[in-house]
């Protein structure tokens, strides 16, 4: 994307797009959720666009951060640099491949997978514009290819569904792009306009959508992608489209004689390594199994997604082209189920006050468990979605809400599910920005129920604000940090998500973190051992018992990755 005063792809304005979609995909989902008659009346595609555009969100984010980042679920900092940066800023193609990986890990469901593929296509195309290529041609051809992509990953392509909203607004883009005088941001306010008529007319291109009045839940989608786009390039609000969109009522009232009569009752999606020659077999094989196929990626990793009755036989094909793993099978009618439980849930009282709160490790959960939180696990590579942590809060019946995120990175996605449990739940929510794991400890420690909402929060605060943090960790590979040069098996120490210290032995680095922590006084040092510590938080807590005497020390068994040694110093 060119920027409002042109002049190439503008990776500020790149985040600013993705940041106002996934607002806007929030603020529809409930609507679009309603609309999901087809493949499957499960009323979740809202749901699954709205998770994989936050999961491609988040990987831009953390492209784009230049701080080594706070250790806590998870970092990519193993190197010391965390993203491929230089005096200039991120690199634009680093951040667009992150963006594309994210939708593709991140893809949930039918309409989570094509959408990942038009995202991978679209970023893959630009990635490819040479300094001399116009902007507007570069956008146009790479809606195109994006949609080109979306239909030869599907099974069998139906029309009256989001491919056909795609091919509308893709051939509108080139429309526009032909123009000499055109720009980037014509070319996005001719797809999203013609999206948006493409959108109205699905509902009597497919009968179960006729029959339901109402169109397609994953074309909606995607115009509140493309609308989004519009809103950032030109700073006007798109015209809607023409109502009635639908006649469901919202959240739509589903029942397991609403799924289709005779179709299969498995959703199965997985993750695959895989050589990409393999591919075209897998296809073959999942094709007799079932519908809704969809297999996207490419460059060894895939994202296979299929409707079966014989899950087996799915994965059993997954195996045979590679290494299937993240394989999550779900069950339409159980789903149902479900989802009526949560309207239920919704139109009851709320009360009292819950914790929910992130945690990266078996040990840690544990811990936050028995104090009383609801735990989201997490770890590296998986940050928490605002989806997960929305869901969180949605369940927990609770009148009043405090999130620890514990990781500087899931500090965003707590807001913005506490902005939208808000609005939708009528539930006061409070995220305190916790940026470790011990930051949340100490936070949970004095929280009080009995206490006012507000002095509660204020006081978790300050704990955590003046909770100083520290961990050790290992170099993945050659990078320049902070505290210098590391080379791959180093020990690194971190303080307060710097990288402070480079050294050879995990004893020695832990004990000189904690005096330069203690250097500023401190009554109390926490120790969570995480894998591969080999007793590294004993030897520490005697080191802390010989020297600081007056000092006490809690150790506790987190079972963090990455991480042998958090600590923090209160």
């Amino acid at each position: 994307m060119e920027s409002p005063t042109g002049g190439g792809v503008d990776l500020a304005v790149v985040r600013r797009f993705v940041d106002v979609a996934v607002d806007a995909l929030a603020a529809a989902r409930e609507e679009i959720d309603a609309l999901n008659v087809y493949p499957v009346p499960d009323g979740d595609t809202g749901t699954n666009m709205y998770l994989t555009m936050s999961a491609a969100r988040d990987a831009l984010h953390q492209a784009c951060t230049h701080s080594p980042g706070a250790p806590g679920t998870d970092t990519d900092t193993d190197t010391g640099t965390g993203t491929d940066t230089d005096t200039g800023g991120t690199n634009v193609l680093t951040a667009l491949a992150a963006f594309r990986r994210g939708a593709l890990l991140g893809a949930r469901g039918n309409s989570g997978v094509i959408l990942s593929q038009l995202l991978g296509a679209l970023v893959a195309r630009i990635g490819r514009a040479g300094p001399g290529d116009r902007n507007a041609t570069v956008m146009a051809e790479a809606m195109a290819e994006a949609t080109e992509a979306a239909y030869a990953a599907v099974g069998t392509p139906v029309e009256g569904t989001i491919l056909t909203v795609a091919k509308a607004a893709s051939d509108a883009a080139v429309r526009r792009a032909a123009n000499p005088r055109a720009r980037a941001r014509d070319v996005f306010e001719g797809a999203a306009e013609a999206a948006r008529r493409a959108l109205v007319e699905t509902r009597d291109q497919l009968e179960p959508l006729r029959a339901a009045g109402v169109v397609d839940a994953g074309g909606r989608g995607l115009s509140v992608i493309l609308d989004a786009a519009e809103t950032v390039l030109t700073g006007r609000r798109p015209i809607p489209a023409p109502a009635p969109i639908g006649t469901h009522t919202i959240p739509a009232a589903l029942a397991e004689a609403d799924l289709r009569e005779g179709g299969p009752s498995y959703e199965v999606m997985y993750l695959l390594d895989a050589a990409d020659d393999a591919v075209p077999a897998l296809r073959k094989a999942l094709a007799p199994l079932g519908d809704s196929l969809v297999v996207v990626g490419g460059e060894g990793l895939w994202n296979v997604h299929v409707h079966v009755d014989d899950v087996g036989a799915a994965v059993e094909a997954g195996i045979a082209a590679g290494r299937p793993y993240r394989i999550r099978v779900t069950h339409f009618a159980e789903q149902v189920a479900r989802q009526a439980e949560r309207a239920a849930r919704r139109g009851r009282a709320r009360s009292g006050r819950r914790i929910v709160a992130v945690s990266a490790g078996p040990g840690l959960a544990r811990l936050f468990g028995d104090a009383g939180a609801i735990v989201i696990g997490a770890g590296p590579g998986n940050r928490p979605s605002t989806g997960m942590i929305l869901e969180a809060i949605a369940e927990s019946d609770a009148a009043e809400v405090v999130i620890l995120p514990n990781d500087q990175d899931s500090v965003r996605a707590a807001r913005i599910a506490a902005q939208t449990a808000e609005e939708d739940l009528d539930v006061r929510v409070a995220v305190i920005p916790t940026e470790a794991q011990v930051q949340g400890l100490a936070a949970l420690a004095v929280h009080e129920p009995a206490r006012g909402f507000d002095a509660d929060v204020l006081e978790m605060t300050a704990t955590a604000r003046h909770t100083r943090h520290g961990a050790v960790t290992i170099a993945a590979r050659r990078a320049i940090t902070m505290a210098g040069p590391c080379e791959p098996g180093d020990v690194l120490g971190v303080i307060e998500g710097d990288f402070a210290l480079v050294g050879h032995d995990l004893t020695a680095v832990a004990t000189e973190i904690l005096e330069r922590m203690l250097g500023a006084g401190g009554e109390l040092v926490t120790l969570v051992s995480g894998t591969g510590a080999n007793g590294l938080a004993q030897q520490c807590e005697e080191y802390v018992a010989d020297r600081h005497a007056h000092v006490d020390v809690v150790v506790y068994d987190g079972g963090q990755d990455r991480y042998p040694l958090l600590m923090s110093v209160e």
